[in-house]
């Protein structure tokens, strides 16, 4: 959990009622953590095939941001209708505390939207807005691009609802592309930083992200986390 509150300072709680994820993605923290740390709990035998934890849709929350399962993607594709369904209803019956969902599958959020609760807020992970190259895919996500033009559907459709964009880990980007797509979602908030783990990905020189921030910044806020020199150029 701290690391997530660490991602998120603004996350009071976090709660994973649904754990794993099918995404792969070369960078991803929290299969690192399920491989280390929680190897020991029996839902994180497999984190390439997510689980539902019973035990944890009897819990309401009173208050504060609630990270909903942090340690995985809900809305992946493979989720079924039902597993979204009880987490949902968790989250209707706790009206007093706001839930942050965030996933590199957005458009499954259209699916749900005739009984998405209204005190949700719906993010998406934007890393970039380049095709990773064909030998070597750093996720099995849809396309960020893809992930950014659900969100702007879903904003279009449902003004009210409250969105974010995470770009983080920063990748490299074109930056007359990849800040309209951001600015599209009209996010209530950015979260934007580079890899710290130490995967060496393809990342942006720190001017260039430095512009991006700074047009960004002209349409909303962008909460920056870590900002730093590109690792090829140190």
């Amino acid at each position: 959990m701290s690391e997530h509150k660490l991602m998120f300072p603004e996350v009071s709680k976090t709660w994973n009622s649904y754990v794993g994820c099918p995404h792969a993605c070369v960078y991803c923290s929290a299969r690192g953590l399920a491989e280390t740390r929680l190897k020991h709990l029996p839902q994180y035998q497999d984190f390439s095939k997510p689980v539902l934890v019973e035990k944890e849709l009897k819990k309401r929350f009173k208050k504060g941001l609630v990270f909903c399962c942090n340690q995985g993607d809900l809305w992946a594709q493979g989720t079924p209708w039902k597993v979204i369904e009880d987490v949902l209803r968790v989250v209707w019956e706790s009206p007093s505390a706001t839930f942050l969902m965030l996933t590199k599958n957005p458009g499954r959020y259209a699916e749900f939207m005739c009984i998405m609760p209204p005190n949700v807020v719906l993010g998406a992970t934007i890393e970039t807005d380049r095709y990773p190259p064909a030998k070597k895919p750093y996720s099995l996500a849809p396309h960020p691009m893809q992930r950014a033009l659900y969100m702007w559907e879903i904003k279009r459709q449902h003004p009210e609802v409250k969105t974010i964009a995470c770009i983080e880990p920063i990748m490299d980007f074109d930056l007359w592309t990849l800040a309209p797509l951001i600015m599209g979602i009209r996010p209530e908030y950015v979260y934007l930083g580079y890899e710290n783990h130490g995967h060496h990905l393809v990342e942006p020189k720190l001017e260039k992200t430095q512009k991006l921030i700074e047009i960004l910044k002209g349409v909303t806020e962008v909460r920056i986390k870590t900002l730093r020199k590109a690792w090829d150029e140190r």
